[in-house]
């Protein structure tokens, strides 16, 4: 197999999923409890065999470079790498990157130093898995100069993706961003596996380039700086670009509901993400971390993580992350609970400096129902946490409101008795 260099993309601001990035690039939050969303794209390429691996970042990007430098090490006899790509100042390029596109196009100078067969271009925000090996013998078996991986929708989705015109042979004719609801009945494709409930292809963000077409379409169009708006329409008109359908699950993890649904979704008897049955590893930063420890509590439908320490509670379809610290009396439903960074009295831990803040975790007596706790928090005894009035957006002193969600921010603190 030619060498094929994977470029993932790290995002922009993410203010649809604000406020999780206020601290963090979109593909730097935790997800499932233990891993991050940059896990996902980097293990489909490790399980595939595609070991050349660029991670182009910019915004709130620390976290995210320490992840990839202290997780993703292959050994001196493997000369792959997962390397970050961070905006810089060059002779050529003084600006941050505008865009998807415009991040790849002033980065060609390190991928096309590879000297690459293909270039795989995937997004960093994504929970799926697909085979790539599948995907690369599809783009050559149809000649294509371009593949973009499609997924059947219906219509409350398409109007929130790009819709391709697929002809029967699989050449993409026509690609619409976004369209609205009168603009769709055009847009339905005729290609196997397509339903009358999902008539429309969408793009899943996800490329596959030949070198010489990616540079191409890009020096040919320096103003273009997003591939979904403007790089694949005119790529469409230009080039042989081909859909390559997929069936199986994935999610945009672009808001902070289809965070939050995936999320649960994990906790659930029958996930659609499933690292339960359909085996295939999923990688993250190794951790020497003790089992969860349990006590007395009633458990439905959740998944606690390791160094977890819950006594007496009562937890109904959450997540509980890592040294997540749930304390007696207090129950949890439909929560995502990010655990902390580190445990209560460790030197990182600032109720050593203050000792009148509420303790590391959930604290007793507690109600937390749909919610999302970030990691570090400080939720004290008997608070009530609930969007009892609810409202669909709004804020606080150390929360937001989102898509009806309430989001406890990263190390925020929540006194004794606070409703929300």
């Amino acid at each position: 197999m030619k060498r094929v260099v994977s470029v993932i993309l790290g995002g922009g601001k993410g203010t649809r999923l604000f406020p999780l990035t206020m601290h963090r690039s979109k593909p730097a939050v935790p997800i499932g409890g233990k891993y991050r969303l940059i896990d996902i794209p980097v293990s489909n390429c490790v399980n595939d065999h595609l070991r050349h691996i660029f991670v182009l970042t910019q915004y709130n990007s620390e976290s995210l470079n320490r992840h990839v430098a202290q997780t993703y090490r292959f050994d001196r006899f493997n000369n792959g790498f997962v390397s970050i790509l961070a905006a810089e100042q060059t002779y050529e390029n003084r600006d941050w990157f505008q865009g998807t596109a415009d991040a790849v196009r002033k980065s060609l100078r390190h991928i096309m130093g590879l000297n690459p067969g293909l270039v795989l271009i995937l997004s960093g925000d994504q929970l799926y898995r697909m085979d790539f090996n599948r995907f690369i013998e599809h783009h050559r078996e149809t000649g294509a100069e371009i593949t973009i991986a499609t997924k059947p929708v219906d219509a409350s989705e398409a109007t929130a993706m790009g819709i391709m015109k697929v002809s029967e042979e699989g050449r993409i004719g026509h690609f619409h961003e976004k369209p609205e609801p009168h603009q769709l009945e055009p847009l339905k494709s005729s290609q196997e596996g397509l339903t009358e409930e999902k008539p429309y292809l969408g793009s899943m963000g996800i490329y596959l380039f030949s070198p010489d077409v990616l540079r191409g379409v890009l020096d040919s169009n320096p103003d273009h700086t997003d591939f979904g708006h403007e790089i694949i329409p005119y790529a469409i008109g230009n080039h042989r670009v081909f859909s390559y359908p997929f069936d199986g699950y994935w999610s945009d993890i672009g808001t902070i509901a289809s965070f939050f649904d995936a999320n649960l979704d994990m906790a659930s008897e029958n996930p659609s993400f499933d690292m339960y049955r359909n085996f295939s590893p999923l990688y993250t930063r190794a951790r020497a971390l003790p089992g969860a420890r349990i006590d007395g509590c009633c458990v439905r439908s959740s998944v606690i993580c390791d160094a977890s320490d819950l006594q007496g509670a009562e937890v109904e379809r959450c997540i509980v992350g890592l040294r997540g610290r749930i304390r007696s009396g207090s129950v949890l439903r439909n929560c995502v609970y990010m655990g902390a960074d580190y445990w209560e009295g460790h030197f990182r831990d600032p109720g050593l400096q203050n000792p009148d803040l509420p303790r590391l975790g959930i604290g007793r007596d507690c109600l937390v129902e749909r919610a999302i706790i970030d990691k570090n928090a400080r939720i004290g005894d008997g608070v009530r946490i609930h969007n009892s009035q609810g409202k669909t957006e709004g804020e606080g002193e150390g929360y937001h409101i989102r898509d009806g969600i309430v989001v406890v921010h990263k190390n925020a603190v929540i006194p004794d008795g606070a409703e929300i």
